[in-house]
């Protein structure tokens, strides 16, 4: 390929976006992450865009801003938001919110994004779900959509197998990033209940997802697709499916 072949990171900046983009770089790949706000953090291999991926149009104009200047091999939508609430109180503009941000970014980065993946002929694509997408109360626009990246993954999987590329999807439980400390501040109550539910006894860790995408976006790992790796502590178990 003439273009500088990438991994792109949506949502990068932070959490478990940055921790992926980290792990990537110390492969040393070149990693382009496109998040909503600037990272306060850089690498001389690190490339970062801007955009309301919300927005089609805007996602769209960056998704080809991006892919006029590098080949991308490897794509993870990591991007996400959880708009909570109930069925009474969830509204339709959450759900346009999370739609967009989940579906709409996603698709529109994959078709994006093809005809590098296809070139390359092992392209890679791992789209973070989450736990959630097994149910969970007062999620219901996040656990909604989360479920959808699932069905979305299994059928990109067998629609994009022929050309080499394989599509996976983790699923994080419960994890100790910034936006889960808000919500849930060490040493409180509510958070010692969630440590005490998960079969490990602890909150796993940005990296603990990262090394989970790692692993499906090895060049090596080509015959694994369409699968779901729940990185939840065991929290799944007795609920997921053999």
């Amino acid at each position: 390929m003439s273009q500088q072949e990438a991994a792109l990171v949506t949502g990068g900046s932070a959490g478990i976006g940055r921790a992926t983009c980290e792990a990537l770089l110390a492969q040393g790949r070149t990693v382009v992450n496109l998040d909503h706000k600037k990272p306060d953090w850089g690498h001389e291999r690190l490339v970062s865009f801007q955009a309301d991926l919300t927005q089609e149009a805007q996602t769209q104009a960056v998704a080809r801003e991006i892919t006029s200047a590098y080949a991308v091999t490897a794509l993870v939508n990591n991007a996400g938001a959880t708009r909570p609430g109930t069925i009474d109180t969830a509204s339709m503009a959450d759900l346009d919110y999370v739609v967009g941000l989940h579906f709409k970014a996603s698709m529109i980065l994959i078709q994006a994004a093809l005809p590098a993946l296809r070139a390359s002929g092992r392209g890679r694509i791992v789209n973070v779900s989450s736990r959630a997408a097994l149910g969970k109360p007062e999620r219901i626009v996040y656990s909604a959509t989360k479920a959808g990246m699932i069905g979305l993954t299994r059928t990109l999987a067998m629609e994009l197998g022929g050309d080499g590329i394989t599509v996976n999807a983790v699923a994080p439980g419960p994890i100790a990033t910034e936006l889960f400390r808000q919500s849930n501040p060490e040493g409180a109550p509510q958070t010692r209940r969630i440590i005490d539910s998960i079969v490990v006894k602890r909150l796993g860790t940005a990296d603990d997802v990262a090394r989970a995408t790692l692993f499906f976006l090895s060049p090596d790992n080509g015959f694994v697709t369409g699968q779901v790796l729940y990185v939840c502590g065991g929290t799944t178990l007795g609920v997921a499916p053999v």
